[in-house]
């Protein structure tokens, strides 16, 4: 074997196990879970610490600590997509947040009707080319029934967990 075939499958297997590494330990409590039909989007402010080199009075011998790394800041808003399709009964949607987040609903539906988020009382209406948004903090812990209230039809729940 080459050392250039050799050196190419090292990098190569260095960076299958990065990737690994970054899917299995990356962070992700703080998104909503749900059914594969509801899309769920999440923006964050890009943000950049750093921290000013570490000065020690020992002999240059003496090696010092790495600074210590935080944690990335969880997404401002929690975005959460639900589509009402016209016609039939969705499945209801199962979803969750952390208490505390800021959550946007944006509900589209082929029919007109209002969204209602049980709980917290928030409505908004939608309509077809008009969807349906309701922004909020997310501070009441427990399960809330979200539904197109004229029609009686549940669309989803929501969990805040604490």
């Amino acid at each position: 074997m080459s050392s250039d075939f050799r050196r190419v499958a090292l990098i190569a297997a260095a960076l299958g196990l990065l990737v690994s590494l970054y899917f299995a330990l990356r962070p992700d409590d703080d998104e909503p879970v749900g059914a594969p039909t509801t899309a769920v989007t999440t923006t964050a402010p890009a943000t950049t610490e750093t921290e000013p080199p570490a000065t020690t009075t020992a002999p240059p011998a003496t090696t010092t600590e790495p600074p210590a790394t935080t944690a990335p800041k969880p997404p401002d808003v929690v975005t959460i997509r639900i589509n009402v399709p016209g016609g039939t009964a969705p499945e209801v949607r199962r979803l969750s947040v952390k208490q505390g987040r800021k959550v946007r609903l944006v509900v589209t539906s082929e029919l007109t009707d209002h969204v209602h988020l049980h709980g917290y009382d928030l409505i908004a209406d939608v309509a077809p080319h008009a969807p349906g948004t309701i922004d909020f903090t997310a501070n009441a812990p427990g399960r809330f029934e979200i539904e197109l209230e004229e029609r009686g039809l549940q669309i989803a729940e929501l969990e805040v967990r604490p």
